[in-house]
């Protein structure tokens, strides 16, 4: 029971990677709170999932980055919980296109959710954490961050700039028992990966070590680990989950 008795805020927790990271963080004792964008089946099975093994997990709704919708509704949230010891920056979204066709629009709504909205978050949560010198925060990035990605290059700059969101953010905050640090899956099948054709899948597996994507439970299993006191002196680094693609 590696998170017992803790309170988590995991942000886009009703699927994916949010929703197995929430899931697991549940099976190691934890009560998550989960910000979505809208209510979801997700929220629901966690909540049932929760009550199953004496905690909780609790559903929030708002435009993550749309600072008049997420502030009040994460600021009330620290102010229920009684504060959170473990935040996880997950909420992201995709516009895929080539970048001299890519509207200004997709360019926005990518960096406004990706990476304006973990700031938002951020910013509220990591104040209590600061005041009770303890707590650790972990930003979803990904292998697009650290070696780019034809097409995506809205989402890679995103990416790109949580890894310096989170080496910046984890120096200012280390003094104050706050830990920082960014996750980097590679290849994992997940609902998102789902739409992508089967020859950049093939072409995808062919370039990792070890032949096989991920799984979203190792990507929870890491941010457990990140979570968890196992890395009280781990902070301002970027764990690849990503079997060995990145290397």
């Amino acid at each position: 029971m590696l998170l017992k008795d803790k309170n988590v805020l995991i942000t886009g927790a009703s699927r994916g990677i949010g929703k197995e990271i929430a899931r697991r963080f549940i099976e190691e004792g934890a009560t998550v709170w989960g910000l979505s964008t809208r209510p979801s089946e997700g929220a629901r099975e966690l909540a049932a999932f929760a009550e199953g093994r004496g905690t909780a997990f609790h559903e929030l709704i708002a435009d993550i980055g749309d600072p008049s919708s997420v502030q009040p509704v994460v600021a009330g949230a620290v102010e229920e919980s009684g504060g959170f010891a473990v935040l996880v920056n997950n909420a992201g979204i995709t516009r895929d296109g080539l970048s001299f066709r890519m509207k200004l629009e997709d360019w926005n709504d990518v960096l406004r959710v990706n990476l304006t909205g973990t700031f938002l978050v951020t910013q509220i949560v990591s104040g209590d954490m600061i005041r009770k010198r303890s707590g650790s925060i972990i930003n979803l990035s990904s292998i697009v961050g650290i070696h780019g990605q034809g097409g995506q290059v809205n989402y890679a700059a995103s990416k790109a700039g949580l890894i310096g969101y989170t080496k910046s953010l984890a120096k200012e905050v280390a003094g104050r028992g706050v830990r920082v640090n960014a996750i980097a899956p590679g290849y994992i099948e997940t609902e998102m990966t789902g739409v992508i054709p089967e020859e950049a899948k093939k072409a995808w597996l062919e370039s990792i070590p070890m032949k096989r994507p991920g799984s979203v439970t190792e990507v929870a299993n890491a941010a457990l680990f990140l979570a968890s006191d196992l890395s009280l002196y781990i902070t301002a680094q970027v764990l690849g989950v990503d079997g060995g693609m990145g290397a």
